[in-house]
């Protein structure tokens, strides 16, 4: 799950299966909403959630955080492409909007 809320965040956009994009949406708006706040405590729990990530944290507190300051929540999309070809799983774009 770390692995790809950290993409989502350093990317902005990623291309996974329903299921997990499904699985990564509230974990991800949980760790903007705390970085909403911008206080040390609030910088210490994304960074213990995110396994001591500095990267992403500072990221989110600096540059993603600041975008949604207005907004109450419903920070990601996610669009379903279809099938894949090699297997029945569906896939999907889980992207910041």
């Amino acid at each position: 799950m770390r692995s790809l809320a950290r993409a989502l965040v350093l990317n902005g956009k990623i291309e996974t299966t329903v299921a997990k994009a499904k699985e990564l949406r509230p974990f991800v708006e949980k760790l903007i909403t705390l970085s909403k706040k911008d206080s040390v405590a609030s910088r210490r729990l994304v960074e213990s959630r995110m396994g001591n990530d500095k990267e992403v944290s500072q990221k989110l507190h600096t540059e993603i955080a600041p975008k949604y300051k207005d907004r109450q929540g419903g920070y990601t999309r996610i669009v379903k492409l279809g099938k894949r070809a090699d297997a029945s799983q569906d896939k999907a774009i889980i992207e910041l909007i």
